[in-house]
């Protein structure tokens, strides 16, 4: 990736988790780095593409931090618990909400691709703690226990974010974290 190319991305994704998919022009982005509105159509022809090339870097740049976080777990709770500690990484080190969580909110809205790219990271997550927790569990109990993780956790972030208080969110991956078997 460019260097433009990369701080559009950087300035674009600041923007979207903070005020929306809608709320984000072309021109507010050149403005942003100093640069021509053609020049952001030159990466990114519709605003589209530029909302599932977020997405795509975001969920590689999610499941890299999961991954590294997680290659020592060995239980269901130490996986679960990397997994908390990622989207808490993720709340942390941006004071705002999950790129995916906010578009996800706007999905009704977004292009069909855009919203279909949301949703793939949402099933990515589901899938992911699904095999995380304990092959013994039913699997109806398993597939709903993955999607209740997920949901308290984009939860807990918008809470967080909306309250100023990470506490928030540390209470609820704390709470999540002692019902995992």
């Amino acid at each position: 990736m460019t260097s433009t190319t990369e701080r559009l991305m950087d300035a674009a994704e600041s923007r979207m988790r903070l005020n929306g998919y809608h709320a984000v022009s072309f021109r507010d982005l050149a403005d942003d780095l100093g640069i021509k509105s053609a020049s952001v159509h030159y990466h990114y022809p519709q605003k589209e593409d530029l909302g599932l090339a977020l997405v795509e870097r975001y969920s590689q740049r999610f499941f890299a931090a999961l991954n590294a976080r997680v290659a020592k777990a060995k239980t269901p709770k130490e996986k679960i618990a990397a997994f908390c500690k990622a989207y808490e990484e993720a709340l942390k080190t941006s004071d705002k909400i999950c790129l995916c969580g906010l578009l996800g909110a706007e999905s009704c809205g977004l292009p069909e691709n855009l919203s279909k790219a949301v949703a793939a990271f949402f099933d990515a997550n589901i899938k992911w703690v699904w095999q995380a927790l304990p092959s013994d569990m039913e699997a109806a109990k398993r597939k709903a226990a993955a999607t209740q993780t997920v949901a308290t956790l984009q939860g807990a972030m918008m809470l967080a974010t909306s309250l100023r208080s990470p506490k928030t969110f540390e209470t609820a991956a704390k709470t999540l974290l002692a019902n995992v078997a």
